[in-house]
């Protein structure tokens, strides 16, 4: 069995029947079952799920009290799962009232935590009814004959014995979440990677983006799951109104919802990643720096408690409750268009501050058809635009050498007259074929000697224009490159600043299209349109005798899809071999898969000996091509991923790549279906 580091969790939304308690009651052991027949580990329930929220004063009422317990032990006696349920119902001790959160594992109450804050205003009346769970000092109560953990101050622990896997979970009760510092704040900080929330939030217009915009910002505040579970149908319709609510975020980001406002009853699932939350954890120092901070100047101690459970999903026999992107770096629908804008403003931006920090008079670009020349050439006349300046301050050149197809040529030169740039072009075959001769080299023989030498004569043509003109080289690669360490050192590698060092190749070829769709240059649009549609190539080589490019970079070191995926995946998550094997065995795996969509949309289809054999590629390339990277030009950071030396990847240049490529060779085929 392996979980790769997911938990499954649910949210459940029962219907429910106000005070009646035995009908609520039948409904959560039927939801329970249902959840442990889909290997869930935790499911939260509604507040008050056993009585209703709306009971009103009915909570002052003993008989209503005695079976509210008397359905617990009945869901206690018929529970044959083993999977952990977060139970709301009122419970009294010492004559006092508490709106509480009962967990039950087996046949077993193993906690129970009071809601700290109690409203009392607009259409909420709790005081009238509950008191503050911080009222209460002990830290155990004597509950149904045993003596059982009580307080907010609890923290329940769970491990499974089968995967060696443990997970910490706290709670939280509706209103918790809405106060200034809510009480998850202290959990996380003390250990809880997950928090469940039972609330009874009433709908009205607008509150239902709000509260998802609250549990957004705690999940992303806390680097943890949050789990939101509020009742719906069947709850009192005298004064307000309940939809039902099951939402699950995890660090920010929505992984489930179910739909609002239905007669029956819901469960949303989903696959929380607790690798992805501990590698958030570890990095972000901040966070580390308040669990210090926080333990040095609590009040309060926090007690755990432990839980035994062999409820874990074996994801190589049963499908994620989560979406996996293919193409991570890549946003979708209409946050296409808005990323495109952000990312081309920054980069612009940041050109347009170095232009004036160095008072260039102009700026030099090597053109070739490609989709990064064009990217950079893009984002150099912008900045011209942006800094009221004229665009033949860009000096675009293109330098056709044994490989140059007529197809990127004239793209190259159509696009500079396009856009309205000072155009050069100079061959570099006959300084190549000098240089040849003065090293002693055969042209006949196409090795790495022939391709580099086209790569660094053209970087020193660049240099020294720059020269000439007064100005400075803008760089052209991209991150998927410098993660491959596909550039030639001190050739394509260099340059004086770098535009595109933090745009992954599949992310190129979009922005590409934006400035296309949307640029002021219509006449252009063609030309970038078919630069769209060119295959991806350092055209090095002679092409065939038709002119068509050979040369194609995907099939040398393997597909952009894979290795941007493999990078978010390692740099950005921390990710190891064998579980990015396990998720691109779940989304490029697939015979319905077919054909490149251009990086976006559905993925293309990789068999598993594929995906091994690249990642396996990605691996060793990514250690043994860091000296590459070590003396990275500036340039901006875009995203969430960055590999300058000088920002978010410090790694040694000789640091050794066997423990992962040991890790790839060791991934079985049968341990991943």
């Amino acid at each position: 069995m392996n979980n790769y580091g997911y938990i499954r969790v649910a949210s459940a939304i029962p219907s429910v029947k106000v005070a009646d308690c035995r009908f609520n009651a039948e409904e959560i052991i039927r939801i329970i079952r249902a959840a442990s027949a889909n290997l869930t580990t935790v499911v939260c329930f509604p507040e008050l799920s056993i009585t209703g929220y709306t009971c009103g004063d009915l909570f002052s009422q003993t008989l209503l009290l005695e079976k509210a317990k008397e359905s617990l032990k009945w869901i206690l006696d018929n529970n044959n799962t083993d999977t952990i349920a977060i139970i709301g119902m009122p419970i009294e001790i010492n004559n006092m009232l508490f709106n509480c959160a009962v967990v039950i594992h087996k046949d077993k109450v193993v906690g129970i935590v009071p809601k700290t804050h109690i409203p009392n205003y607009k259409e909420f009346y709790e005081e009238r009814w509950f008191m503050s769970g911080t009222t209460f000092l002990l830290n155990e109560i004597d509950f149904m004959g045993k003596s059982v953990p009580f307080g907010t101050n609890l923290i329940f622990d769970i491990h499974s014995p089968e995967t060696d896997f443990s997970v910490k979970f706290g709670i939280e009760i509706c209103e918790d979440l809405w106060s200034p510092i809510p009480p998850s704040c202290q959990l996380t900080l003390h250990g809880a990677e997950l928090i469940f929330n039972l609330s009874a939030s009433n709908d009205i217009i607008s509150k239902h983006n709000y509260l998802k915009e609250l549990i957004s910002q705690q999940s992303a505040r806390c680097i943890c799951g949050y789990i939101y579970s509020s009742c719906g149908y069947g709850e009192s319709t005298q004064d307000l109104a309940f939809g039902g609510k099951a939402i699950i975020y995890e660090n920010g980001t929505l992984i489930t919802e179910a739909k609002r406002f239905q007669l029956d009853s819901q469960i949303a699932y989903a696959d929380i990643d607790i690798d992805k939350l501990s590698t958030e954890r570890r990095c972000n120092t901040t966070f580390g720096n308040s669990v210090v901070s926080t333990s040095q100047t609590a009040v309060k101690s926090f007690a755990n408690v432990h839980i035994i459970s062999s409820v874990n999903a074996d994801y190589d026999k049963t499908a994620l409750f989560r979406y996996i992107n293919p193409h991570p770096f890549v946003p979708s629908g209409l946050k296409l268009n808005e990323r495109c804008e952000e990312i081309f403003s920054i980069q612009t931006t940041s050109l347009a501050k170095r232009i004036s920090h160095v008072n260039a008079k102009t700026i030099v670009i090597g053109v070739s058809g490609g989709l990064d020349s064009t990217l950079a050439l893009l984002v150099c006349v912008r900045t011209m635009d942006l800094l009221h300046r004229n665009r033949t301050d860009v000096v675009g050149v293109t330098m056709p050498g044994f490989g140059t197809t007529g197809r990127t040529y004239n793209n190259a030169i159509s696009l500079m007259k396009e856009l309205g740039v000072t155009i050069k072009e100079i061959s570099i075959v006959d300084a190549c074929i000098q240089h040849f001769k003065d090293i002693g080299h055969n042209p006949e023989v196409h090795d790495v000697t022939y391709e580099n030498s086209q790569a660094r004569e053209r970087t020193q043509i660049l240099m020294d224009i720059a020269n000439q003109m007064n100005g400075f080289v803008v760089g052209t690669g991209d991150l998927s490159e410098l993660a491959l360490g596909w550039c030639t050192y001190n050739a394509d590698h260099m340059s004086n600043y770098g535009v595109n060092c933090s745009i992954p190749k599949t992310l190129v070829k979009h922005l590409v299209k934006w400035v296309a769709d949307n640029s002021i240059d219509k006449n252009a649009r063609n030309t970038l349109n078919d630069i769209i549609d060119t295959p991806i190539s350092p055209e090095l080589t002679p092409g065939d005798e038709k002119g068509n490019i050979l040369q194609k970079t995907e099939d040398l070191v393997g597909p952009y899809e894979l290795h941007d995926f493999f990078l978010y995946n390692m740099v950005r998550l921390g990710y190891t071999p064998h579980k990015i094997y396990f998720l691109a065995k779940q989304i490029f795996d697939k015979k319905e898969n077919s054909g490149n969509k251009g990086f976006g949309g559905e993925p293309s289809y990789y068999d598993s000996e594929s995906i091994k054999k690249w990642l396996t590629v990605f691996c060793r390339r990514f250690f043994t091509q860091q000296f590459k990277r070590s003396c990275l030009p500036d340039g901006p950071k875009v995203g969430s991923v960055s590999i300058s030396p000088r920002g978010d990847w410090r790694m040694p240049s000789d640091a050794s790549f066997a423990e992962w490529t040991r890790e790839c060779e060791s991934i079985s085929e049968n341990k991943c279906q």
